[in-house]
């Protein structure tokens, strides 16, 4: 009696096998071609990409800067008051060109300050009723620039920036493992579309030799009309759950293409992996990895860097305050050019300003104690993100040594409820059981093989996303890079 089921498992176990033969796509290959070429991947890649340029910038800035600068030139036509030698003024009109060009370097300090070198070079002409022209020349000045009792903010921002660098390394590699997910999930769509659509093939062939057989068995009395009418409403769902396999495979496999950058019409032909990498999964270090490797640990340092940043800028910002600006150098003028760079001069040149607030009536104490409050928060919520951090990746590990088991139960289940249906096929034919009793076996086959279909979507789903919570790669034992 096997023999007469025996064409209908064949057409269920050769149907995927022929897409199959068109160049196969493993999981891990789906998901490489995701990180690689797919829209999001490339969009991850942008903003990391981004971050490291901003970066490079940053430590750019830090190094001396070299400027060029002037007015080249400045032309004025007006009517001025001029002394006369008698002393009286008279209006007289006149033309006035001026241009000046200077080259400054500037180094910023670790106090935060600027030291600055500089050379400029500086004309003017005058014409009218008394034509003037004259030159003027700095060849050397350097000073210093610096600010007193304020923040250094050059060094908070030196804080902060291997922070942010950091962080926006770690969101890219969680991205990479989003992408992960969602191919596993995309990727497991396509195949329970696949073993659906084969399932209800053979259910259709199934489903109609048993109308033909019952159609027979009817005319010649040996089952009532009832038995006929449910074998053939049995085939026109079969029929229906076919059609709903076919678009639902064709949506899947679209989706899936979409993901991984391939063209509309590229083949998609699956290779479910007949084993499940089985490696030791430990809570404890999972909890570890998970508090080192997040970019929530990142994120919370920098929010905890920000939060102290604003204590220091609120006490230090509106308190007392002084600069300091000193120059020293050489300059001279003269009416020609060739003569504005000999007898040079020493130019030198110091201010001291400061800013002494008298009456704040207590803006100050308000704003430094709304700082160290919201300080307080950032640290209390800090410290719910690792936790909850610890807490998923906890769980995570758990859920995937779950999934493991899971996995071979829905197997086992799966084999013996197809056994369960052949079995019930046969005594079938042969008219040792009812019909009823067959389409119970024919449900429960059908519902066995997509609980094992769901649970091998389950433990993969289980494996990608412990590696998103951990950033750990725990069957190659490293952190993900």
């Amino acid at each position: 009696m096997r023999a007469a089921l025996a064409p209908f498992l064949g057409l269920f176990f050769l149907a995927p096998l022929s897409a199959e033969a068109q160049e196969p796509l493993s999981l891990q290959r789906a998901i490489e071609l995701a990180q690689s070429q797919g829209n999001q991947a490339i969009a991850a890649r942008a903003t990391r990409d981004a971050a490291r340029y901003r970066d490079r910038a940053f430590s750019a800035r830090n190094l001396p800067q070299l400027s060029l600068g002037g007015t080249l030139p400045r032309y004025n036509r007006a009517i001025i008051p001029v002394v006369q030698p008698d002393g009286s003024t008279l209006f007289r009109p006149q033309n006035q060109t001026n241009a000046d060009l200077s080259a400054t370097i500037t180094q910023k300090l670790p106090t935060g300050g600027d030291f600055f070198i500089s050379s400029s070079l500086a004309t003017l002409s005058v014409t009218g009723t008394e034509s003037v022209r004259t030159w003027s020349s700095t060849p050397i000045s350097f000073g210093i620039r610096q600010e007193i009792f304020r923040p250094n903010t050059a060094g908070l921002d030196r804080r902060e920036q291997p922070v942010r660098s950091e962080l926006a390394e770690r969101v890219f590699l969680e991205s990479r493992e989003d992408i992960a997910l969602r191919v596993t999930n995309l990727f497991f769509d396509v195949h329970a579309a696949s073993v659906a659509l084969a399932n209800a093939t053979t259910n259709v062939a199934v489903n109609d030799t048993l109308f033909r057989l019952n159609n027979g068995r009817y005319e010649v009395g040996k089952i009532g009309e009832n038995d006929l009418l449910q074998s053939e409403l049995a085939l026109l769902r079969a029929r229906t759950s076919l059609d709903g396999a076919r678009l639902e495979l064709d949506r899947a496999e679209a989706a899936l293409r979409l993901a991984l950058g391939l063209p509309a019409d590229a083949p998609v032909a699956l290779s479910i992996p007949a084993a499940v990498p089985d490696f030791p999964v430990d809570t404890a270090v999972a909890v570890a990895e998970a508090r080192r490797n997040r970019s929530t640990a990142t994120d919370v340092a920098l929010r905890e860097l920000q939060a102290d940043r604003r204590v220091t800028e609120a006490r230090l910002n509106t308190g007392f305050g002084a600069t300091v600006q000193a120059s020293f150098g050489y300059n001279a003028t003269a009416s020609d050019l060739d003569f504005a760079y000999r007898n040079l001069l020493e130019a030198r040149q110091v201010a001291v300003s400061v800013e002494i607030p008298l009456i704040q009536w207590g803006a100050r104490h308000a704003q430094v104690e709304a700082a160290r409050a919201d300080r307080v928060q950032v640290e209390k919520t800090a410290q719910v993100a690792l936790d909850e951090a610890a807490l998923d990746a906890h769980f995570a590990a758990l859920e995937l040594l779950q999934s493991r088991r899971a996995l071979a139960i829905s197997a086992k289940a799966d084999t013996v409820a197809a056994k369960r249906f052949e079995v019930a096929y046969n005594r079938y034919v042969i008219g040792r059981i009812a019909i009823d009793n067959l389409y119970m076996a024919q449900g429960e086959k059908d519902q066995a093989l997509a609980q094992y279909g769901q649970a091998l979507r389950n433990h993969w789903l289980a494996y990608y996303r412990l590696r998103r919570l951990t950033l750990y790669d725990f069957e190659g034992g490293g952190p993900i890079r």
